[in-house]
C-alpha cells in the first residue's frame, strides 16, 4: 500500500519528515479558527511530497485519503486546493452523492459569514489576491481564480451523458487540467466492486465510468482525489485498485485512540419504544445540567431513528403526546429500573440538588416542546428545517430532538449529538459461508454512530486541548457524560452483539477494555507525608517578553539571502524535466546591502501587507518599541538587517521598485514567522505554589484497552507491600515499570545506609501538570518522589521524575535533541530556577525542588549518578552498624 511506503519513509527520516513540508502560505490562507492538527499536517505533507518529491508518482494522479468521520476531511480538501493552486491548477470539480453535503460544502468553501468557512478572509499568494468562484462549466473562467463546480455524482453523470446548452461536455476536458474531488468516495466504487459481474454496456452507464474514463483519463495532468471514512479493502478488486492510491490512513480506530472522539456506550432496555425515548431525554437533560454546573453552554441533541417514514411520524406524534402528559409516575418507573446503569447517576444528582420529579417534568416539557422537536424525512424537509439542521450547535438554535429515518446517515456534521435512540427492533444480516454478516441496516447504524462520535469541544482551563477527551484516566468524573455518546436499543442480545461487533470492526469501540482502580493506600494515609505533606507546582502565565529589546533578543536572524528569478524556461514532460537551451549563458552577480537601503516607503509598503505588523500586535512581541518608524530604522530592529541578493547581473545592479518590494515582502514574512515561532505567548512561572498533597492526589478509576501493556499493572514487584509507594499499583508502560524495579533496589540501599531518611513515591496519573519556563508547555511528570531527612531542621526534597522509552531518543541514542528533549531540559532547570512560595508553617522545614534527567533502562547508570549528585546524602545520618535497633 502507498501509505505503508510513506510510513517507511517517515520511520527512516524522522517523525516530522512530512509535517515539515506544509508550507506557510497554505496555512496562512486557511481560516485561523481551524488550527491544523498533527495528523492533518501529516496528510498535507504527504500530499505535497507526492507531487514534489516522490519519484514513482503516477499521471494522471489518483489518490485517496482514508480518514475517519469527523477528522476534518473538508479542511484537508481546502488545503489541497491551495496546494494545487500553487502548482498551477485552477479548475476543480467537487462531487458527492448527496445534495445535503453539496450545500454544506458550498457554504464551507464560499460563504465567509459561515461559522465553518474554511479559508482566510483574504487568500493571497505573494502580492496576488485570489478569489474562489462557483462555476457551472470551465469556459471563459478567470485563469487566476479558484474555480469550483459543485455537483452530485448523479448530476455530473447526467450533465455529461445528456448534455444541454451551457453545461459541461466531455470535449471541455480535452485541453484543461482539472482536479476532481470526491467526498464519501465509497459511492464511486460500485463498478470496481462489481467488476466481474458487469457487462461492457452496464460499465459505460455507471457513474464510475463517467468520472474515470470520461473526465479523469482525458488529460495526463488531471488529478482525482477521493475522501472516505469507509473503504472495503476486504474486496479484492478494491484492494488491488487502491494499492498505489491510499496516501493517508487515519481510521476511526486511530481517531479514537488519539482521543478526538466521544466514547460509545450501548444502553439496552427491555422497554417499549416510547419509554426508551423517555429514558434518553432524562439522560440528555442530565448532560445539560452537568455542563451548566461547570459553566459550559451545551444543548445536547437526541436523534430518534425509525425504520420507515410512516413509523417515524407515528413515533414523533406519540413522543409529543407523552411529553405533554408526562407524570411523576413515569419518571418513578425509570428510576426504579436505574440501578447499575448510568441513569442511577442522574437520579442521585436530582436528589442531591433537591430537584423534585414534578419540577424536572416541567423542565422536560419546556425543553422538548413541539417547536424544539423536528420531524425530518424526504416528505418533511424545507429550507427552514435545512437551516436549523445545519446550525444545531448555534446558541440560538433550540432544537433538542430529531425524528428521522435514513436522511442523516451521511454528511451530517453535528458535535452536540449525544444520544441515538433506535425505535425498532429488527435485523437484516445473513449467514455467509458459516459466518453471520451484518446487514445494511446495522452497517448504516454503525456509520451513523461514527458520525455522532465526533467530540464536543470544551475547555476547563486554558491549557486543556479542547478537541480531545479529558477523562479517560478518570472515568468516574461527572463530566465524562459529555464525552460519551449513548446508543439506546431494545433488549436484543443478538442485535447488541452484532452492532458492537460492527462498531469494533470500524474501530469506534475498543476491542476490549478493563477498568483499573488506582487509590491511595490506607497505610500511606497514616504517614506525615499524607497528613500534613505539601507539594509545589508552578503555573502557566502570559509571557510579557519584557527581556526583548531587539530582533537579536528574540533570536531573529539579521542576515538573509534572496535569489532573483533568472527568466530561464522549463518544459514539464510529466516525469522528466529539461531546460530549454539558451543561445548564451546569463551572467550572474551578487550584492550585499542593508535592508534600509531599499527606502522606508518600500519597507512600509511591505509590512502594511501583513497583519502581523499592525503596531498593536508588534508591541506584543517587542514591548519596548515606540513606533513603526523606529522598527524600520533602528539598528535594534530592521535597521540592522542585511540582504545578499543573487541573480542575473543586469537585474541585480538595477533593481526595480517591484523587485525591491518582492524582496522586502520575502524578508518581512520570514521575520514575522521567526517572531511567532521563537517567542511564546506563555511561559512557566518560576514561582512554585504550595498545595496540600491530599488535595492533588485522589482515588480514580482508569479505563484501559485490554491489549495495552498498562492494563496488567506491576508484575515483578508487589507495590501494595512497599511502604514507600503511596498507591496500590502502577498501570504504566514497560519503561515506567523498569523505573520501579530500579528505584525499589535503590531505596533498599538507602534505607540500609541511612537512619534518618523517609521516602514516598507517587504515580502522577494526570493529577498535576507543571509548565516549562521557556514556553509554558504543559508537562505531566510520571512520578513525584519525596525524600525527607529528619534532624533539628527537616530537609525535604521534592523530585520530578519522567521515564522515557528508546523510541523517543534522538539520533545519538539520547534525549537532548529529541522531540521530547524540551521536557528533560526543563526538569534540569528546576533546581536552579524554581522559587518556592513561603509559608509561616514551614519554619522548621527546608524544601528543595529537583528535576532529574529522563530515566531510561540503557541510561540507568547516568540517572543513578544524577540522584546521588543532586541529593546531599553526606548530610544524612548513617546507620550505626553496631546498633541493633533495626534502623
Amino acid at each position: 500500500m502507498l501509505y505503508e511506503t510513506f510510513n517507511s519513509l517517515k520511520e527512516a527520516h524522522g517523525q516530522d519528515y512530512f509535517t515539515s513540508r506544509v508550507s506557510d502560505d497554505v496555512i496562512q490562507n486557511l481560516n485561523p479558527k481551524f488550527e491544523l492538527r498533527e495528523y492533518q499536517k501529516e496528510a498535507l505533507g504527504r500530499f505535497d511530497f507526492y507531487f514534489n518529491g516522490y519519484q514513482k508518482r503516477q499521471w494522471p494522479a489518483h489518490l485517496l485519503f482514508h480518514m475517519a468521520t469527523g477528522s476534518g476531511k473538508t479542511l484537508i480538501m481546502a488545503a489541497n486546493i491551495l496546494q494545487l493552486y500553487k502548482l498551477g491548477y485552477r479548475n476543480f470539480i467537487f462531487f458527492v452523492n448527496s445534495v445535503n453535503i453539496i450545500e454544506k460544502t458550498r457554504d464551507n468553501f464560499l460563504n465567509p459569514l459561515s461559522e465553518k468557512y474554511l479559508f482566510a478572509p483574504k487568500i493571497k499568494f505573494g502580492e496576488k489576491e485570489v478569489f474562489i468562484k462557483e462555476v457551472q462549466n470551465f469556459e471563459a473562467v478567470n485563469p487566476e481564480d479558484i474555480n469550483i463546480l459543485f455537483t452530485t455524482i448523479q448530476g455530473l453523470h447526467t450533465r455529461l451523458n445528456y448534455p444541454k446548452e451551457n453545461t459541461l461536455t466531455y470535449e471541455e476536458f480535452e485541453n484543461k487540467d482539472v482536479v476532481l474531488i470526491s467526498d464519501e468516495a465509497h459511492h464511486l466504487q460500485t463498478l470496481t466492486k462489481e467488476k466481474l459481474t458487469q457487462t461492457e454496456e452496464e460499465e459505460k452507464r455507471s457513474w464510475e465510468y463517467t468520472i474515470i474514463r470520461g473526465i479523469f483519463e482525458r488529460n495526463l495532468k488531471n488529478i482525482l482525489i477521493e475522501f472516505t471514512a469507509t473503504i472495503d479493502l476486504g474486496n479484492q478488486n478494491i484492494r488491488q485498485k487502491y494499492e498505489d492510491k491510499i496516501i493517508f490512513q487515519y481510521d476511526l480506530r486511530q481517531f479514537r485512540l488519539d482521543k478526538y472522539s466521544k466514547e460509545i456506550e450501548v444502553l439496552q432496555a427491555d422497554l417499549e419504544p416510547i419509554d426508551r425515548a423517555l429514558q434518553a431525554i432524562i439522560l440528555s437533560q442530565y448532560r445539560r445540567k452537568i455542563a451548566e454546573k461547570y459553566k459550559l453552554h451545551l444543548k445536547p441533541v437526541i436523534l430518534f431513528k425509525s425504520k420507515s417514514i410512516k413509523e417515524s411520524k407515528e413515533n414523533y406524534e406519540s413522543f409529543l403526546a407523552k411529553i405533554k402528559n408526562l407524570k411523576s409516575e413515569d419518571i418513578q418507573k425509570i428510576y426504579s429500573r436505574s440501578k447499575g446503569t448510568v441513569l442511577e447517576k442522574v437520579f442521585h444528582y436530582l436528589q442531591k440538588e433537591n430537584i423534585t420529579f414534578d419540577n424536572f417534568i416541567k423542565e422536560l416539557q419546556e425543553d422538548f416542546s413541539k417547536e424544539k422537536v423536528m420531524l425530518l424525512d424526504s416528505e418533511n424537509i424545507d429550507e427552514e428545517k435545512q437551516l436549523k439542521l445545519n446550525s444545531l450547535e448555534s446558541e440560538d438554535n433550540e432544537i433538542r430532538a430529531i425524528f428521522a429515518v435514513n436522511m442523516l446517515n451521511e454528511g451530517w456534521d453535528v458535535l452536540n449529538l449525544f444520544d441515538i435512540v433506535r425505535l425498532y427492533d429488527t435485523r437484516d444480516g445473513k449467514w455467509v459461508h458459516g459466518k453471520y454478516k451484518p446487514g445494511n441496516t446495522t452497517i448504516g447504524e454503525a456509520q451513523l454512530i461514527g458520525r455522532g462520535a465526533r467530540y464536543w469541544p470544551f475547555q476547563l482551563s486554558p491549557i486543556d486541548d479542547m478537541y480531545k477527551r479529558k477523562f479517560d484516566d478518570n472515568i468516574e468524573h461527572e463530566l465524562r457524560i459529555i464525552e460519551t455518546l449513548h446508543y439506546h436499543s431494545a433488549h436484543n442480545p443478538k442485535y447488541i452483539d452484532e452492532i458492537k461487533s460492527t462498531l469494533t470492526e470500524m474501530g469506534i469501540l475498543p476491542e476490549k477494555y478493563v477498568e483499573r482502580s488506582l487509590f491511595i493506600k490506607e497505610s500511606f494515609k497514616e504517614t506525615e507525608f499524607w497528613k500534613n505533606g505539601v507539594i509545589f507546582i508552578n503555573d502557566r502565565i502570559q509571557n510579557p517578553r519584557t527581556e526583548i529589546f531587539s530582533l537579536q533578543d528574540a533570536k531573529i536572524e539579521n542576515n538573509y539571502c534572496y535569489e532573483l528569478k533568472t527568466g530561464e524556461l522549463k518544459e514539464d514532460i510529466i516525469l522528466d524535466e529539461k531546460v530549454i537551451p539558451k543561445s548564451s549563458t546569463v551572467p550572474k552577480a551578487k550584492i550585499k546591502c542593508k535592508f534600509t537601503d531599499f527606502g522606508e516607503n518600500i519597507i512600509r509598503t511591505a509590512i502594511d501587507k501583513i497583519d502581523f505588523y499592525r503596531f498593536d500586535n508588534l508591541k506584543k512581541y517587542f514591548p519596548h518599541l515606540k513606533s513603526i518608524r523606529e522598527f524600520i530604522q533602528s539598528d535594534k530592529y530592521l535597521g540592522n538587517v542585511e540582504i545578499e541578493i543573487f541573480g542575473p547581473k543586469e537585474k541585480v545592479e538595477k533593481l526595480t521598485t517591484t523587485e525591491k518590494l518582492e524582496i522586502a515582502l520575502s524578508i518581512v514574512k520570514k521575520i514575522a514567522e521567526q517572531a511567532k515561532t521563537n517567542t511564546s505567548e506563555y511561559k512557566g512561572s518560576k514561582l512554585f505554589k504550595v498545595k496540600m498533597l491530599k488535595e492533588i492526589f485522589k482515588d480514580k478509576v482508569l479505563k484501559i484497552d485490554s491489549d495495552d501493556e498498562r492494563a496488567k499493572g506491576m508484575e515483578k514487584i508487589k507495590l501494595e507491600e512497599k511502604n514507600w509507594y503511596a498507591q496500590n499499583d502502577l498501570y504504566g508502560t514497560s519503561e515506567e515499570q523498569e523505573f520501579i524495579n530500579f528505584i525499589d533496589s535503590f531505596i533498599e540501599k538507602l534505607m540500609k545506609k541511612y537512619s534518618d531518611i523517609a521516602i514516598a513515591l507517587l504515580r502522577n496519573e494526570k493529577f498535576l501538570q507543571i509548565f516549562d519556563f521557556d514556553k509554558g508547555r504543559p508537562f505531566e511528570p510520571d512520578f513525584i518522589m519525596f525524600l525527607k531527612k529528619r534532624n533539628k531542621l527537616i530537609n525535604i526534597y521534592q523530585i520530578f521524575i519522567e521515564a522515557k522509552g528508546d523510541q523517543f531518543k534522538d539520533g545519538k541514542g539520547r534525549f537532548e535533541n529529541s522531540k521530547e528533549g524540551w521536557k528533560q531540559k526543563f526538569l534540569l532547570e528546576i533546581e536552579k530556577n524554581a522559587e518556592m512560595e513561603k509559608k509561616l508553617t514551614f519554619e522548621n522545614e527546608h524544601f528543595q525542588l529537583i528535576g532529574l534527567p529522563f530515566y531510561n533502562k540503557t541510561l540507568e547508570k547516568e540517572f543513578e549518578e544524577a540522584i546521588e549528585k543532586k541529593i546531599k546524602f553526606k548530610d544524612f545520618k548513617k546507620v550505626d552498624k553496631d546498633s541493633n535497633n533495626g534502623n
